[in-house]
């Protein structure tokens, strides 16, 4: 299949590219020598990758026999976590998160894994691994298992590059239900709530396929995972099933946040509907009274009275003043 052309680089796509034996980094390896360290006896190649060209990825794929179909994949990105078998290899899509101005922004890695080799590839909004090839490298009783503890090491670096962007929206969250309470939701408030809960459902979508990958690669006979590394991948498992709950937490507290200040907005409302109606019903009284007193009819009561005109306006406050301590006493003024 012939893949359609795509940018030169502007930047250096090889972030590290090294070989290692029992557990320790013997040698910073080329690319194009990468698959002659491979195929040593009890040597494995760690190459990592930042949205590399063509022919960096069909170079890759010369060293160690990957598959056309996953290289296609790894070459566009755009794809969802999954995990797929070809052959004796395995490849693998992961999503990664982090927030910018307070807006999610995904990235997106790609692992190749086989006897011998593991090759990730970046795309996007991602930290670079570094931390995760230093940790590895500072426990060689694990790392020389090889290439499946590598892969448990970046899916869990993945899975717990999400806390601190779950713990930033939680703050966000708790932010906007503090002025959802105190006050009326306006135009800013309700596009963030808006744009939180988008993230939130771009986020869920993104961290939940997660569970049947680590569920794959735990329970099923895959290629290259010994059993020995199999519950490190539960371990990843659980991590994962507490950030879908607490995307699942903040997007319901978000939801009755919203729900809450409606709530809260109406009771408002009809705070305000019965105090105009109090004063409504108040001011109908003088209104009334003055309309039945100007319509200059000859005979009226009163009308020649002397003490007619105070007596009425006495009759008014009276009247208004009754009114009034009734509504203040039933609580609608």
């Amino acid at each position: 299949m012939t893949l359609p052309p795509s940018p030169v680089p502007t930047h250096n796509p090889v972030m590290a590219s090294a070989a290692y034996c029992d557990g320790r980094r013997i040698a910073d390896v080329p690319v194009a020598e990468a698959g002659a360290w491979a195929g040593k006896d009890g040597h494995f190649v760690w190459i990592g990758l930042w949205e590399p060209d063509e022919a960096l990825l069909m170079e890759v794929k010369r060293q160690f026999g990957l598959h056309e179909l996953a290289v296609e994949d790894a070459l566009h990105a755009h794809q969802r976590p999954k995990v797929e078998v070809y052959g004796d290899s395995l490849f693998m899509v992961l999503r990664t998160a982090r927030l910018e101005r307070e807006v999610l922004v995904l990235g997106e890695t790609h692992v190749f894994a086989g006897r011998g080799y593991v090759v990730t590839v970046r795309h996007g909004a991602s930290t670079s691994y570094s931390p995760v090839r230093a940790r590895a490298e500072s426990a060689p009783h694990l790392l020389k298992h090889g290439e499946d503890f590598v892969v448990y090491t970046v899916m869990d670096y993945v899975v717990d590059c999400y806390a601190p962007v779950l713990d930033q929206m939680a703050a966000m969250v708790e932010e906007l239900d503090t002025l959802m309470i105190a006050r009326p939701p306006g135009t800013a408030e309700i596009e963030r709530i808006h744009q939180l809960r988008r993230d939130l459902e771009r986020l869920r979508r993104n961290a939940l396929p997660l569970l049947e990958v680590c569920s794959r690669l735990e329970r099923f006979d895959l290629p290259m995972i010994d059993p020995a590394i199999r519950p490190y991948y539960r371990d990843v498992q659980d991590h994962v099933i507490r950030v879908n709950e607490q995307i699942a937490s903040l997007r319901e507290v978000l939801s009755f946040a919203f729900e809450t200040s409606m709530i809260l907005a109406a009771a408002r409302q009809n705070d305000v509907t019965r105090k105009l109606a109090a004063w409504a019903a108040i001011l109908a009284v003088p209104t009334a009274i003055a309309g039945l007193y100007g319509m200059n009819f000859e005979h009226m009561p009163e009308l020649h009275w002397r003490y007619g005109y105070p007596a009425v306006l006495a009759a008014i406050a009276a009247v208004c003043a009754g009114l009034y301590i009734r509504f203040r006493r039933t609580g609608w003024l």
